[in-house]
Order: C-alpha cells, then sequence, then structure tokens
C-alpha cells in the first residue's frame, strides 16, 4: 500500500509554511525525486490459508523497523472456480443443476445424522455451504431461486427421509417475500405448485396417522406434531400458494377429515388386534373391555394433550370429533340413523360394530349361569361404557342424542348376579376378618380390633361399587339402592353374630376374667364403630341426590319408609347389641358396688364416714379407669348411665332400711355426694341432667332428712310450716292480727295479740241455709318453736271468749329471750287458736307461725318505733302425714322426737276431725 505523491510548486508549498518543521519538511522533499510515492505497508497472504470467502481487517507490515506501526487494510476475498466441465451444467437449466445438488447435501446431511443418532437442524456444513455458494454465484442464480430451490428439495427429502418440519419455515418465509409470479416460467410455477400439493398430502396423511407417527412414549412428540402443522398453516397462507392450487379446500377442513378418516382406521387396526385367538365367553368379554378401555385412553391422550396443539393451531377440537367417531363406531347400527355422518366411503362398508357384541355377550352371559371371572368382566366393560359416555358432552350441550346414551339397557339383566356378587365377596370376607380376630384393641387411641377396620373397608368398597354402578334410570337406580342397603344392614347384623360367637371361642376355658372382659370391651367397641359406619350410608350412598332424582317416579315418603327404615332398624339392632353388651360389663360391677354400699352402713359408729365410703370409691376409681381406658367414649357413657341407675337403686333400698339410723343415713350421704362427683369426672363423665334424675333428687331429699339429728328434723319441720304459712292466702279458717317486735336493749321479744276473726263455730253447729250456724269460745295459745331452742320460755294463753267467732284480744305478752335463737331457721311463734270446751279437749281453730327473722328490731340496733300489723291466715297440719314427722316417728328410742310427734299427731288429728265441716 502506497501513499501517492503529487508535483506541487514552490509558491504552494511557501503557502502552507507554518513553523520551523514545515520549512525543514520541504527541504527533505526537495532531496526527493520528483513523482516519488510513499510506502505505506504490505499485506502477506498464503492462498492455500484463504477459503471460499473472507471479510476481516489485517495488520499492514513495514519494511523498515522505523515506523513499526503501520495500521490496519480491510479486505474481502471471493475465490471463483471457473472449470465447467461437468455433464448436467452443459445440458441442464442452472437451476435444476442447483435444486438437484441441494437434495443431495441435504439427503446426506439427514444421513449421516440418523447414522450418528443424532437429530438434524436443518443446517448445512460449511463444506456444502461453500459449494452451494460457488455455484449459485458462478450460475447467477438470485436469491428467489435459491429460497425456491431451498423449499423443493427441503420439501421433497422431508417425505422421505425425517429431519424437523420447522426446517421448511425459512424457504417458505422467502419465497413469500420475494414471490412474483411472473419471475417463473410455467414449468417452474407447475413444479412449485406440485411440491405443496405433495407437502400437504403428506402432511395430513401423518396428521390421519398421528397416534403413531408422534407417539407419546417419545418425549418431543407433540412439539413435532405442533411444528407440522404451523408449517401446514404458514403454507396455505401463502400468495404463491393461493395463486397456484386455487381449489384446494380450506386447510382445517381437510385436517378435520383427515383425523375423522385416521380415527376410523385406528379404531379398526385396535379392534383386529383384540380379536380373542380362543373362541369363548370369557374370551369375548375380555377382547370388549380391552377394546373400550383402549378408546377410553385414547380419548384421554385427545383430551390432554392433543387437543390443546390443534385448538391452537388450527381451532379444531380434535376431542370433540375423535369422542362423536368413536362413540358412533361402538353404537349399534340402529342407532346411527339418530347422527349425522360425513358421505364417505369408509363409513359405508363397516365391520360389527362394538355395541352389537357387547349386546350379544350379556345375552349369552345372563343366559346361564354366571360365572365370578364373567361377572366381573360384565361389571368392567359396563364401567368402561359409562367412563366413555362421561367423557362426552352432557346432554345440555348437545346437538341431538349420542348412540351410547342407552348402553346400560344392555346390561341390565346381569344387575342381579353383580349385587349377589357383592354381597357374597363382601360376606366371605366378613367371615374371614372375624376368624382372625384375635379381640386385641390395635392401641391406646384405637379400641375396636382388626375385624371393626376390615367390616369399616369391606362396606366402603360397596359403596364405592354402588357409585360405579350409578344407574341412570331414577326408578330401578331406586331398587338397586335399596339391596345395597338391605344387604349392607344384614351384614352388620351377621357381624355382630359372628364377633359375639369369636368371643366365647376365645373365651372359653379362659381362667383369666380380666381379659374375658378386656374381649368383651372389644366386642362392643366394634359394634359401635359399626355403627358409626352404617350411620354414613345416607352420604356415601348419596340419599339426597337420589331422592331429587326418584321425586317424580315414586310416591311421596316412599324414600323414608324403605331406605330410612332399613337404617333405622339397623341401627337399633346394633344398639340392642351395643346395649347388651354394656349390661353384661355393668352386671359384672354392679354386684361389687351393692357389696360394698351394704358394707359401709354395718361398719362400727366410730369410723368416720370419709373412711367408711374409701372401700367403695377406690373400687370404682379401679375399674372405672379400666374401663375407660378399654371402651371408646360412647360405650364408656352408656355404662356410666347403667351404674349410675343401679347405684342409685341399690342406695334407695338401703336408705329405706337405715330410715331410722341418722348415722347409716349419713354415711350414704357422703356416699352419694361422692359418688356424683365420681361419674361427673370434672365434665369428663356423665353430664349434670343425666346424673339429677328424679330419683337421684328424691334419694338426695330422704338422705337429707335421715341423716339429720331430731332437733334438726324438728327444725325443717318448722321451716316447711313457716314456708306453708307464707303460702298462704286464703283465710277459710279464720286468721289472727298481731304486732311483734324485739328491744335488744332488753332482750325482750314484745307480742301484741290484737284480735282474730272468722273463725270457724266449732260449739253446737248447725246448717242453715246451706252455712255453719253455732259458735266457739276461743282463746290462743303462744309458744316459741322449735322448743329445744327455747326450753324455758312457758306457753302462753289469752283469757277466752265466750261465743265468739271474731275475738278482739288486745293482750300484750313478753318473752325475755337473747336475739341469737330468733335468728335461727325455723325459729318462729307459734300461735295455736283453740276452742275451749269445759267437758273435753279444747279444739283446734287453726294455727299461724310468725318467722321471729321477720320481726323488727331483731336484727338492728335501734329500738322499733311504729310497730306494723301482721294478720296470719290460719293453716291445718297436714292431714295425709308429714315426712319429716314419719322419721321422727321412727326413731323409737329418742323421747324428745316421741313426744314432738305425738303432739304434733293430735293436732293433726283434731284438724282431721273438722275438715268435713270444712268441706261443708
Amino acid at each position: 500500500m502506497w501513499d501517492l505523491d503529487t508535483v506541487e510548486s514552490v509558491r504552494q508549498k511557501l503557502g502552507e509554511l507554518t513553523d520551523l518543521h514545515g520549512l525543514r519538511r520541504i527541504f527533505k522533499e526537495a532531496r526527493k525525486d520528483k513523482g516519488q510515492d510513499d510506502f505505506l505497508g504490505n499485506v502477506v497472504l498464503r492462498l492455500q490459508d484463504l477459503r471460499c470467502r473472507e471479510d476481516q481487517w489485517y495488520p499492514l507490515e513495514p519494511c523498515t523497523e522505523t515506523y513499526p506501526d503501520r495500521g490496519q487494510c480491510h479486505l474481502q476475498f471471493q475465490l471463483i472456480h471457473k472449470r465447467r466441465a461437468t455433464v448436467a451444467s452443459r445440458s441442464q437449466p442452472s437451476y435444476t443443476v442447483h435444486l438437484r445438488l441441494l437434495q443431495q447435501l441435504v439427503s446426506h446431511e439427514v444421513t449421516q445424522h440418523q447414522e450418528g443418532s443424532t437429530s438434524w437442524d436443518g443446517s448445512l456444513s460449511p463444506q456444502a455451504a461453500t459449494v452451494l455458494f460457488l455455484h449459485a454465484t458462478q450460475k447467477d442464480l438470485s436469491d428467489f431461486h435459491q429460497s425456491m430451490a431451498q423449499w423443493l428439495a427441503y420439501s421433497r427429502v422431508y417425505q422421505s427421509l425425517e429431519f424437523p418440519s420447522s426446517c421448511l419455515l425459512h424457504p417458505i418465509t422467502s419465497i413469500e417475500y420475494q414471490w412474483i409470479q411472473g419471475r417463473l416460467k410455467a414449468e417452474q410455477l407447475e413444479e412449485l405448485a406440485t411440491s405443496f400439493r405433495s407437502l400437504l398430502a403428506y402432511g395430513l396423511s401423518l396428521i390421519r396417522r398421528f397416534r403413531a407417527v408422534f407417539p407419546l412414549s417419545v418425549s418431543d412428540s407433540p412439539a413435532r406434531l405442533q411444528s407440522l402443522l404451523r408449517v401446514l398453516v404458514q403454507m396455505c397462507k401463502m400468495k404463491a400458494f393461493g395463486e397456484l392450487c386455487p381449489n384446494s379446500a380450506p386447510l382445517p377442513h381437510l385436517v378435520t377429515e383427515a383425523l375423522r378418516t385416521g380415527t376410523i382406521e385406528w379404531f379398526h387396526v385396535k379392534q383386529q388386534h383384540h380379536q380373542p385367538m380362543v373362541q369363548g365367553m370369557l374370551e369375548e368379554g375380555k377382547a370388549l373391555l380391552s377394546l373400550v378401555q383402549d378408546i377410553i385412553a385414547d380419548l384421554h391422550q385427545c383430551q390432554r394433550t392433543w387437543n390443546k396443539i390443534f385448538l391452537n393451531v388450527l381451532k379444531i377440537n380434535l376431542f370433540s370429533t375423535a369422542f362423536l367417531e368413536l362413540q358412533w363406531l361402538v353404537s349399534l347400527p340402529g342407532l346411527r340413523c339418530t347422527l349425522p355422518r360425513p358421505q364417505s366411503p369408509i363409513h359405508q362398508a363397516l365391520p360389527l360394530q362394538v355395541a352389537k357384541k357387547v349386546q350379544d355377550y350379556t345375552v349369552m352371559v345372563t343366559g346361564s349361569p354366571v360365572t365370578p371371572d364373567t361377572g366381573e368382566s360384565l361389571f368392567q366393560l359396563y364401567i368402561s361404557l359409562k367412563e366413555l359416555c362421561q367423557l362426552g358432552p352432557v346432554p345440555s350441550n348437545r346437538d341431538g342424542v349420542l348412540a351410547l346414551d342407552s348402553f346400560h339397557r344392555w346390561f341390565q339383566p346381569a344387575i342381579p348376579s353383580w349385587l349377589q356378587k357383592t354381597y357374597s365377596v363382601a360376606l366371605a370376607r366378613v367371615q374371614r376378618a372375624v376368624q382372625m380376630d384375635q379381640l386385641v384393641p390395635q392401641g391406646e387411641l384405637t379400641k375396636h380390633s382388626t375385624s371393626a377396620v376390615d367390616l369399616s373397608t369391606c362396606f366402603a368398597q360397596i359403596s364405592h361399587t354402588a357409585r360405579q354402578l350409578d344407574w341412570p334410570d331414577p326408578e330401578e337406580a331406586f331398587m338397586i339402592t335399596v339391596k345395597f342397603v338391605e344387604d349392607t344392614c344384614r351384614l352388620a347384623l351377621v357381624y355382630c353374630s359372628l364377633i359375639k360367637a369369636r368371643a366365647r371361642e376365645l373365651s372359653a376355658g379362659q381362667k383369666d376374667q380380666g381379659k374375658a372382659a378386656n374381649m368383651l370391651c372389644v366386642v362392643v367397641n366394634d359394634m359401635e364403630q359399626l355403627r358409626l359406619v352404617i350411620g354414613k350410608l345416607p352420604a356415601q350412598l348419596a340419599w339426597e341426590a337420589l331422592e331429587q332424582r326418584v321425586g317424580a317416579v315414586l310416591e311421596q315418603g316412599q324414600l323414608q319408609n324403605t331406605l330410612h327404615a332399613q337404617l333405622q332398624g339397623a341401627l337399633a339392632g346394633l344398639g340392642h347389641e351395643i346395649r347388651t353388651g354394656v349390661r353384661t360389663l355393668a352386671e359384672q360391677l354392679e354386684v361389687g358396688i351393692a357389696k360394698h354400699i351394704k358394707k359401709l352402713v354395718g361398719l362400727r359408729e366410730s369410723v368416720l364416714a370419709e373412711d367408711a365410703i374409701l372401700p367403695l370409691m377406690k373400687f370404682l376409681e379401679v375399674e372405672l379407669c379400666y374401663m375407660n381406658s378399654n371402651l371408646v367414649q360412647e360405650n364408656f357413657n352408656s355404662l356410666l348411665t347403667l351404674l349410675w341407675t343401679h347405684t342409685l337403686t341399690v342406695l334407695v333400698e338401703v336408705a329405706a332400711s337405715q330410715r331410722s339410723c341418722p348415722l347409716a343415713s349419713g354415711r350414704l350421704k357422703t356416699a352419694l355426694q361422692s359418688l356424683e362427683i365420681c361419674f361427673y369426672a370434672e365434665g369428663c363423665g356423665l353430664p349434670p341432667e343425666a346424673l339429677h334424675t328424679a330419683t337421684f333428687q328424691a334419694l338426695e331429699r330422704d338422705l337429707e332428712l335421715q341423716a339429720a339429728s331430731s332437733r334438726e328434723l324438728i327444725q325443717k319441720y318448722f321451716c316447711s310450716r313457716i314456708q306453708q304459712q307464707l303460702e298462704t292466702t286464703s283465710e277459710e279458717l279464720g286468721a289472727v292480727t298481731v304486732k311483734a317486735s324485739y328491744r335488744a336493749s332488753e332482750q325482750k321479744l314484745h307480742v301484741e295479740l290484737l284480735s282474730a276473726s272468722s273463725l270457724l263455730p266449732l260449739d253446737s253447729n248447725v246448717l242453715l241455709c246451706g252455712h255453719l250456724s253455732g259458735s266457739s269460745d276461743p282463746f290462743v295459745q303462744l309458744t316459741l318453736e322449735p322448743r329445744h331452742d327455747f326450753p324455758e320460755l312457758a306457753p302462753r294463753e289469752t283469757r277466752k271468749h265466750k261465743k265468739d267467732l271474731h275475738p278482739l284480744f288486745d293482750e300484750t305478752f313478753e318473752f325475755l329471750v337473747p336475739a341469737e335463737p330468733c335468728q335461727k331457721d325455723g325459729a318462729c311463734l307459734l300461735l295455736t287458736v283453740l276452742d275451749h270446751d269445759r267437758l273435753g279437749t279444747n279444739d283446734l281453730e287453726g294455727e299461724a307461725f310468725l318467722p321471729l327473722c321477720s320481726v323488727q328490731g331483731l336484727t338492728g340496733t335501734e329500738e322499733p318505733s311504729d310497730v306494723p300489723q301482721t294478720r296470719l291466715p290460719l293453716t291445718y297440719p297436714t292431714l295425709h302425714g308429714d315426712p319429716i314427722l314419719q322419721l321422727l316417728e321412727s326413731r323409737k328410742s329418742d323421747r324428745e322426737a316421741q313426744v314432738f310427734v305425738r303432739l304434733r299427731r293430735h293436732r293433726a288429728k283434731q284438724a282431721s276431725q273438722h275438715a268435713p265441716r270444712l268441706e261443708q
């Protein structure tokens, strides 16, 4: 590389002079020869190192080392071969030679990669690319002709050798971008049109056989199919395709028809493949089942994998197309008229259809005794056809009726054999489970044995079979459900009998009573577990949905009267068996409870009540802990209920025999309180409403009285009479009016008896005009009760009034008494109104009780000033006996009790004599 040197005048040089350095350069150039160029550098290249094409920067090399950095030079090389001695180049057009050369190179690349077990990505080797470039350059082939040659070569090789179809997208794009129809000759146009039609036909053939050509066992099959579809879509969108193949049908229509045809061909291949080698009912059934299962598997693949590819690329619903085609193929010939079919020669010579075979097969099977294998084959075939139908669109989204809509009727004769087999298999399983059961709990939290688990699994299998069957006809579905429920309930009762027999078998000769009791606990728990499982039948068998389905065909209440009645009957039977088992366990404990209760009342008097009940409580603690650890909570609560009822019965009996013994009654009272706490168990046992029964409440009241001392009973008696006084509002016996106050400074009870009114005439009574006529001689006796709290205060009396039913007494009485006894429960002023009788005993007009706790001044520190009047209706003692008096009367050795009872009995006797008059 040189720098051109031109001749310039001195005037021009001097014009460029700017400094001394410039002057020095002028003198230097003056010494050179005129017209001599400057050397810039050179590039030395070896021809054998050059490739067909070169395009890069090369460094310039100097001749001397004075200026080593000479810069770079950008060079582009194209080496062209000028020899054209081949036969093809002399006899055929350059475009044809280029096309054949490209076909050979592509075939070579595909073959090389196939031998090396690798996939070809569509790019040629550098050597092949060089050859093609040289040929295209020598022949002056345009880019458009090169792209068309690439398309023709690749599309032809693709139809014979497998390589990625995406390699076809580049020439398609190039042709579409550069397309001008006039640039091609007639034979080239025909050749391009032929390539379009050929690739389209080949692509449709691959789509028709996509199940075999693109198997899902090969991971890249979905991507390969999607790539093929995109190539076909892009090709059919080309302007060249539209102009050269104007009569071609739309691609979606062609692909849909290919899919239908391919589905039919696939079906016939599978049908031939599953032909049984040996003729027989069982083999025929297995062959049909295998065919239907293959159809279902294919539809699942279409739905999960292939359908989205066809939808995304071509908006074609492959699954719907395949389903309608396959369900038509398996339908009965007589039903095909309901379905529109495309007019195609392949549909005019269909072989015997699957549905006809299924119907013939079911007729053969149900016409003779059904073996287990044959029944199972039939059932699996029904389930498979049901699954096939469920894959299709719901009835509301269909256009017309599908051929398989009534397929279940083909299997109707086989239903009894299916139900019988289900029951037989379940019964055998139950028997085997019970026979292997050792009646041992499975763990601390699981208190039932292995047979209960097996039984739950068995019932779950029955429910699963019922859901699988899911018979479409509502009325028949109802009868099938009734049969399932009946068989399940029958199995439950059979299990109860078997498990009890197993317990007796294992307990025979068992010396350890604890183990026998433990086995009984396990049996009861197993039955309880069974009851829980049976209770889930309505949910497992979908009774609510069934009721909605059969509502239009069954009478109102029929479902309730059948299914629910069956279930309730089974639950009642299980409940009886459970109660019987729990009752047996309770009986073993009731003997010990009764023994300890009776024993505690016979202990010597020096033993405290808390110590006396210890043996009973320890016994219950040990036994109930054992039962709680071996029984489920429901059965343990049932056991507690039985034991509590029995314990109350024993306590009532013992309490009745110890009425006259406060000591024994006190121990029984303490025992009842401790037993209540024990059976409640801080909320883990029986609830309060289950404990506080009427028997418990009556026993508690009786023991409260029986355990009390005589004075306490007398005090309770006056409490009850005070309560009676407060509740009495009628003055049919008359009334007394008093004023009472307490003066704390003097410790005196001041009582002012004012009057009495409306007393009964008890002397010379005559009935006139429906009313009693006569009079009385009333007076009032005042006593402070109970007497043991006021032992030093004698009774006081008023004056006696002659023949006066409304006497005005106006008398004042004072009792010297401390405030403390007046404040006790039951402390009262007893006002006894009597009719004076000179010749006999005074008659009782009535009694009134003034509670001392209500007297003014008793609780305060201030002296009462204005004391109000108190009007007290008269009352009679209880005419039919008082329980407190009866209890006091039973204490024969207590003199104070006997004196009190005699007085109260006397008053009651007097009251009973005047009761008839009162009624008049």
